[in-house]
């Protein structure tokens, strides 16, 4: 999954402009997901970014803007590669609320999981999460499993 990697490191940096001026670029995230009626890069957009890379990637999205969306797009994992989608939860695990990005590595101590993401600090940078509060690792290059026999040989 680098493809998704490449992408994402094209936006790096782009960050959410202070005050009444909207970052166009961010704007752009939402508009290219079918989300066009967003017009302030104050909404939480990590999942928008998600969505936007995925696409540009060709990879299936989850459409949707909030981060637990994608905990029902691909296939489970729990042996992420890099650029495959990381899940956290925010505030509390039984919460609605949550965190979405690209799995980049474990730190050496593997109490951390850093992440390549947008609305990350307010921009599209490099962060480091806490390893507890993880949800949930999606992949998109491999079926969830082989069948066993191939039902269409004749």
């Amino acid at each position: 999954m680098k493809k998704t990697i490449e992408i994402a490191l094209q936006e790096y940096g782009i960050t959410e402009h202070i005050g009444g001026r909207h970052n166009p670029r961010i704007l752009q995230y939402f508009k290219d997901i079918g989300h066009q009626w967003i017009k302030d890069d104050s909404t939480a957009w990590c999942s928008a970014f998600a969505n936007w890379v995925m696409g540009k990637a060709g990879y299936p999205t989850s459409g949707k803007l909030n981060a637990r969306s994608w905990l029902k797009v691909g296939n489970s994992t729990r042996l992420p590669e890099l650029g495959d989608i990381v899940v956290f939860w925010r505030e509390s695990k039984q919460s609605w609320k949550g965190h979405v990005g690209f799995f980049v590595a474990y730190s050496e101590d593997e109490k951390h999981i850093y992440v390549l993401g947008g609305n990350q600090n307010n921009r599209v940078c490099v962060k480091a999460y806490p390893t507890y509060r993880l949800l949930g690792f999606r992949t998109f290059d491999t079926p969830p499993f082989r069948p066993i026999i191939d039902l269409t040989a004749s």
